[in-house]
């Protein structure tokens, strides 16, 4: 498995030559920002410039294909007013999932109020609904189930941070601390994630009926 923190060092020192002292904010999300990471995981990196042009898109492409394990490379870039600027929903996930290795993220949690937090519950349990359905009628993907689970383990996360100001990183230690209707959601996340035998129509049915209860709950 990759050696994280010399990977970064490397990512960091080769940023910062490419775009100097223009880089705003460097962070680290995912597996590998929970400590969870495999084999297989992706190294999903947050990049923030003071601004962000095409040209410094192509620059960055042009950096990430000279780094080691560059097909596991994902992440966010952004420049820093679009960042500031943006739907504060979907930032309230983005701020505490990510680890910062260079800068800090204390201007987007002035944006993190109440109402926030409320709108990425909502908006994350319609979509879900809406993906639900539609895999349901159409797809019948496993993959697709995969994805809406994930997605409604971070709205669990949002809830639990709802109820308590308190957001848990790690699914499994969510686990310990929820619901018994939001403990099942992350359970079926983290039995799709191993890879375990499942039945389709009942882990959609059951991930159906939750978004139904939060969509209708959360006003």
């Amino acid at each position: 498995m990759i050696e994280i923190s010399s990977w970064m060092d490397k990512f960091v020192g080769a940023l910062e030559e490419r775009f100097g002292d223009r880089v705003w904010f460097v962070g680290l999300q995912g597996s590998y920002g929970r400590g969870e990471a495999t084999e297989t995981s992706d190294i999903d990196v947050v990049v923030i410039l003071d601004e962000l042009t095409a040209q410094d898109i192509q620059a960055y492409n042009a950096m990430l294909d000279i780094l080691p394990n560059r097909e596991l490379i994902c992440g966010f870039v952004s420049g820093k007013q679009e960042l500031l600027h943006w739907e504060p929903s979907d930032l309230f996930q983005f701020y505490y999932d990510t680890t910062p290795i260079k800068g800090s993220l204390d201007e987007v949690l002035a944006l993190l109020d109440g109402v926030a937090v409320d709108r990425a519950i909502k908006i994350g349990a319609c979509n879900i609904y809406h993906g639900c359905v539609h895999n349901m009628l159409h797809e019948k993907s496993e993959d697709i189930l995969k994805d809406l689970y994930k997605a409604a383990s971070f709205v669990v996360q949002a809830i639990y941070f709802q109820e308590t100001g308190c957001y848990v990183k790690s699914q499994k230690d969510l686990l310990q601390k929820v619901s018994d209707e939001e403990r099942c959601i992350v359970e079926n996340f983290l039995s799709l994630k191993n890879g375990d035998k499942i039945d389709f129509h009942e882990m959609s049915t059951v991930l159906f009926e939750w978004s139904k209860k939060w969509i209708r709950n959360n006003r």
